[in-house]
């Protein structure tokens, strides 16, 4: 019994103590002069960090909507990535949209009479009845479009295809994407299949980064679309965080692209993936390193001043000017 005991004891104090080093480290900024510089071929290691567009810029305009779009890329400073989230719908057209239902974003409710509805429940003319901007809050904290419905709804407040996006994006500049599909199972290899075949028609599949967080979607991707670049899955993330904080010398990076969060709501988890040791390792495996979703100022000058090679925002024109100005 006394040997349990003791023993218990020891596990207990191995456990505080490691808890206690990751809230430390979780909350650690480092000196942006032990940042180090390694040779690389890899484009999204970047010396001046790009700023990425996260649901092109969700915060300004409805989210992933060509409100939002023409929004940031209007004018001379505009995101050097696009960020997008694509569903499959009941027609295989793939649209963009970011939550598993209709419900948060769009009048869906009102249209079609139905909670829950999922997008590949309905058809591309069926979506395109809907206002996608229902939900959005200005700066003053009114709802400046959610009384839209139906034949008062405007084009920029309509569901958009892949299709759309990339034809209006690609007359507006030479942008770099990052795109993660939504869809699990067999919808979403249907929707990665999709993806890949208008990425390679049209010569992109070098400027993307796709992402997902389903496993079996990343395997598939792994699989049968090799030279399709993917950033780390959650897994693949926090296996590389342990292998950076241990300094683990035989470590392979899966993929070449990492994109993690950063910010004071995920220190409580005690991972902190912006440390010069967390950096300097991901670029010594040539790893890119880029951080979602980042909208506090001060982060994104600390981001900015330790090389994160993206920093994906909702506030595209505040991190473009904090960028300019630091």
């Amino acid at each position: 019994m006394k040997n349990f005991l003791t023993a218990f004891i020891v596990i207990i104090l191995v456990i505080a103590v490691i808890y206690s080093f990751l809230m430390i480290h979780a909350r650690i900024k480092s000196n942006p002069l032990e940042i180090k510089t390694f040779d690389t071929d890899n484009p999204f290691i970047v010396k001046d960090s790009l700023i990425v567009g996260h649901r092109m810029g969700g915060g300004d305009a409805p989210e992933e909507s060509l409100m939002a779009l023409e929004l940031c890329l209007k004018g001379s400073d505009v995101p050097d990535v696009l960020e997008m989230d694509l569903h499959i719908t009941k027609d295989d057209r793939l649209v963009l949209l970011h939550d598993d239902t209709l419900d948060r974003t769009t009048d869906s409710l009102y249209i079609y009479g139905k909670e829950g509805l999922r997008p590949e429940e309905l058809t591309l003319d069926e979506l395109k009845k809907l206002n996608i901007g229902v939900s959005f809050v200005d700066k003053e904290g009114n709802y400046p479009y959610k009384d839209l419905h139906g034949e008062s709804v405007p084009d920029s407040l309509r569901i958009l295809t892949l299709e759309e996006f990339l034809d209006y994006s690609k007359e507006k500049g030479d942008f770099r994407y990052i795109i993660e599909i939504k869809n699990g199972g067999e919808e979403g290899k249907k929707a990665l299949d999709i993806l890949y075949s208008v990425l390679k028609e049209i010569n992109l599949l070098d400027r993307v980064i796709f992402g997902t967080f389903k496993s079996e979607i990343t395997e598939y991707a792994s699989d049968y679309y090799p030279d399709l670049i993917r950033s780390a899955s959650i897994k693949e993330a926090l296996e590389f965080y342990w292998a950076a904080l241990l300094g683990k010398k035989n470590y392979q990076p899966p993929v070449s692209v990492l994109q993690v969060f950063y910010g004071k709501n995920y220190f409580k988890y005690g991972v902190n993936f912006a440390t010069s040791r967390v950096i300097n390792y991901a670029h010594s495996h040539n790893m890119a390193i880029q951080y979602w979703t980042v909208n506090d100022e001060e982060d994104i000058e600390y981001l900015l001043s330790v090389g994160a090679d993206g920093i994906m925002t909702d506030y595209v024109g505040r991190a473009l000017e904090i960028k300019n100005r630091v």
